[in-house]
């Protein structure tokens, strides 16, 4: 009698279909999938779309930590003993995101070693992106900082290709993930489009933002 032949772990399917633990949910622009101080108990990740992690502070002032594009995990501070969420996480567009209990998640990084790597991987990247963007906001000005944000909106340098338009984000979001004032963003913007380095329509963001690789120059000219 021949064993059954048992199918090798596979991360993408793994990540991709409901299963044990895990689910699939859409959420549509604006929804919250966990609001700051709720219980931590799960990790999820990013099939499509885009999703805003912020932070609250004592006196309601709200800021922008990270814009996450797909293929990323979040909620991950849940394996590392965080009981409450320290941040909100709010879908920009809609999305798909798969949600996994800890428990599994423990489970699947501990048997398998190719979902392991994967998941290093990204809190390596994770890591590096966090450090850029601490030395962003001590050594570069404002209009190099919104430069920056756009091209890794658009997914610029990353696989697969850059998008050619960037969904609908408003320069109070931008102007949080800067450090900076609305006007001061309206101000670069408007300066971004006359130099033909995005294209949007004049006066608003509804319909999002073409970013060009020539917007590059702003960030590389001392």
């Amino acid at each position: 009698m021949i064993a059954s032949e048992i199918k090798p772990f596979d991360s993408k399917t793994f990540l991709g279909v409901v299963g044990a633990g895990r689910t699939i949910r859409k959420y549509p622009k604006d929804a919250t999938v966990f609001a700051q101080g709720d219980a931590a108990d799960s990790v999820f990740y990013l099939q499509r779309g885009k999703i805003k992690i912020a932070v609250v502070s004592p006196r309601g002032k709200e800021a922008v930590v990270a814009i996450l594009n797909p293929g990323f995990f979040f909620g991950e501070g849940c394996l590392a003993g965080q009981s409450l969420r320290m941040a909100s996480a709010v879908a920009i567009v809609d999305c798909s995101i798969v949600q996994v209990k800890k428990p599994v998640m423990v489970q699947v990084l501990h048997d398998e070693p190719e979902f392991s790597e994967l998941f290093i991987a990204h809190l390596l990247t994770r890591n590096i992106r966090i450090e850029e963007d601490l030395i962003d906001q001590l050594f570069n000005s404002s209009e190099k900082r919104l430069a920056r944000i756009l091209l890794l909106l658009a997914n610029f340098g990353k696989e697969p290709r850059p998008e050619e338009v960037i969904p609908s984000i408003s320069q109070e979001t931008l102007a949080e993930m800067i450090g900076t004032t609305r006007s001061r963003v309206s101000f670069f913007l408007n300066r971004f489009r006359k130099m033909g380095f995005i294209e949007y329509e004049a006066g608003a963001l509804r319909g999002g933002m073409h970013v060009h690789t020539s917007l590059l120059n702003v960030i590389l000219h001392d």
